[in-house]
């Protein structure tokens, strides 16, 4: 009897202590596993990758990355002149345009004129304005030269540049460029070319029916109006 009960005991402390080991054993197998936070009421936030950086915009003019000499910079200078305010004077031997100012002062810009052959004088109205023009070239343009296209839509690459002011029933202008090195040259075949920034400034100044009065190339023209009777 003492033997049963004595073994019954034995073994019922031996399951016990199976148990009681086996439980640890789980325990320590899910805690090296995955520790469980000190904390577990702390909610981490869950990790969020960072928002793209915004990128900025091509610029769509690029004339600023050409530095002009001091002479071809847009500035107010004297200009004594009888010529009314408005109006537009293109000194061709210089590579300037004057847009007269009250009390003997004007806006001086650099352009490029007409090459060799292709200067031409007199004096024309603005007749049409055109913010980023399409370009037709003339027929005698083609005919000088073929590989030219019939027609281009305006935009940066266009020849005429951001802005266009159309001279009369001519075929010239006052227009833009994208070649602003240009500018101080005699390269075109005829129009009058500004930089984009300063081709958009004088057409906010010049209006329809404004004068523009072109000089020929032999003549050094600071101030033509005031030698006038």
């Amino acid at each position: 009897m003492f033997k049963l009960d004595c073994f019954g005991l034995s073994s019922r402390k031996a399951i016990a202590f199976g148990a009681l080991a086996i439980g640890a054993l789980a325990l320590s197998g899910t805690a090296s596993a995955a520790p469980l936070p000190l904390f577990p009421f702390v909610m981490t936030p869950p990790f969020q990758s960072p928002d793209p950086q915004p990128q900025a915009a091509p610029e769509e003019n690029t004339n600023s990355a050409i530095e002009m000499p001091a002479r071809l910079k847009r500035q107010f200078v004297s200009y004594p002149t009888r010529e009314t305010p408005g109006t537009v004077i293109i000194d061709t031997p210089n590579t300037y345009l004057y847009y007269v100012l009250p009390g003997g002062r004007a806006i001086r810009y650099g352009i490029g004129v007409g090459r060799d052959g292709f200067t031409w004088s007199g004096v024309q109205s603005v007749t049409k304005k055109a913010e980023w023009p399409d370009w037709t070239p003339p027929p005698e343009m083609i005919a000088r030269q073929p590989y030219l296209p019939r027609h281009m839509a305006g935009g940066p690459g266009n020849p005429l540049g951001a802005r266009a002011m159309y001279l009369g029933g001519t075929v010239y202008r006052i227009h833009g460029t994208n070649a602003p090195e240009t500018i101080g040259t005699h390269v075109s075949s005829g129009c009058i070319r500004l930089t984009n920034e300063d081709v958009s400034d004088l057409y906010t100044r010049v209006n329809i029916g404004t004068k523009v009065i072109v000089l020929p190339m032999y003549r050094h023209a600071e101030n033509p109006g005031s030698k006038r009777s």
